[in-house]
């Protein structure tokens, strides 16, 4: 789950991360009071879960409560990359001598922990990778061992930040550890991590994102889950226990397995090229269960789509045998009844496969055509996208 910059402010607080104090709004009256209760100039940020907020107009500078009120009213309704800001974070402005760039991630490929840090911070970061990489230290951070000063220091030192700032900086960095590894993230990034006049260093902005994996021992993360910027299906499918995620496609996917739907993906995508170019529309995985109401509301997601122009469905019997998922195919557009209105191609194959396709075939369902294979599968439900 990513996280908001100002709820990312609110788990470095708990760490003591230092940072400059604010609060968020959703409109500009709000805006106008915060910025009176600092008393002080004022940072107006856009909180959407996207980059590029400041070349978008998304994040202003408020010398007076006057200016902060015009600058949400400028702000609340834009859209940044296709995400539409609904709150606002008001924030005491800082005085910068420096940007620096610092970063905790899971760094799957080598499965260990990674920190980057670049004393070129305040730009995005694939640029300095790409134009500059000497300047971004990447830094192997042992699970066991974790970070302490003296590691915090080095990690600083490598991303040639400058001597005089590197006891506090090794400070910030040991305890955005602590967040990272206190709240199971995946990510935590400050960009930039700053240096006052005075060689403080504060977090003036915040990126992290949460292992939802761990949520069973986070149960305190509930909270920060904003359902008005989560896309309504992928929330309905999270309330069914379903992998699912959204994409911008017209066939429908619905398979057993991660791996076997990422192929399905692959293989729609290549048949959609013969087909209008048609696309997948999601990622779902039903998991080792294909039961009526694991399947309904598989289907219940996809068909409430209104891209979704067809539904590939392709299974491969192993634990789950073909002919229960056949049954529970046949009972959910039972349950769906008059919502089911779309084609669903569905192919078959593995344990009890004869048996499945004999219980489709004598169901004779109207919106259901069969497929042998795949890649067959593939091409028919790109097929009746295209139509």
């Amino acid at each position: 789950m990513d996280l908001f910059e100002y709820q990312a402010k609110e788990l470095f607080a708990k760490h003591n991360v230092p940072t400059t104090p604010g609060r968020v709004t959703d409109s500009a009256e709000g805006a106008k009071a915060i910025a009176e209760e600092i008393g002080k100039p004022v940072m107006v940020k856009a909180q959407v879960k996207v980059g590029g907020r400041g070349k978008a107009g998304g994040v202003k500078y408020a010398a007076t409560p006057e200016d902060a009120f015009t600058h949400s009213q400028n702000i609340l309704g834009l859209d940044i990359k296709g995400h539409v800001v609904k709150k606002l974070l008001v924030a005491e402005a800082s005085d910068i001598a420096e940007e620096y760039y610092i970063s905790f991630l899971l760094d799957r490929s080598n499965r260990t922990y990674l920190a980057m840090c670049s004393v070129e911070g305040g730009m995005e970061i694939e640029e300095v990778a790409a134009t500059k990489p000497e300047r971004l230290a990447k830094v192997p951070v042992n699970a066991v061992k974790g970070v302490d000063l003296a590691f915090a220091r080095s990690i600083a030192e490598q991303g040639h930040l400058p001597a005089e700032v590197l006891d506090a900086a090794a400070v910030t960095i040991q305890k955005l550890w602590e967040v990272f590894v206190g709240e199971d993230a995946t990510l935590v990034e400050v960009n930039p991590l700053v240096r006052t006049p005075d060689d403080q260093i504060l977090a003036l902005d915040g990126k992290v994102t949460l292992d939802a994996n761990a949520d069973f021992r986070q149960p305190g993360h509930a909270e920060f889950e904003d359902k008005d910027a989560t896309d309504p299906l992928e929330l309905k499918a999270k309330e069914n226990d379903l992998n699912y995620v959204k994409l911008d496609g017209e066939v429908g996917i619905i398979g057993n397995g991660a791996g076997l739907v990422m192929s399905t993906l692959d293989v729609v995508a290549y048949a959609g090229e013969k087909h209008g170019g048609v696309k997948p529309a999601n990622f779902l995985d039903i998991g080792g269960g294909a039961s009526a109401e694991v399947m309904a509301a598989g289907l219940d997601v996809i068909l409430n789509d209104a891209q979704v122009k067809s539904v590939f469905v392709n299974v491969f019997g192993g634990i789950t045998a073909c002919d229960a998922v056949a049954n529970g195919i046949v009972q959910a557009l039972q349950i769906l009844g008059d919502e089911a209105n779309k084609p669903l191609v569905v192919r078959l194959d593995g344990n009890n496969v004869e048996e499945g396709r004999r219980i489709l075939a004598e169901a004779n369902h109207p919106l259901v055509v069969q497929a042998e294979t795949m890649d067959s599968g593939a091409d028919k439900a790109a097929e009746l996208a295209n139509k």
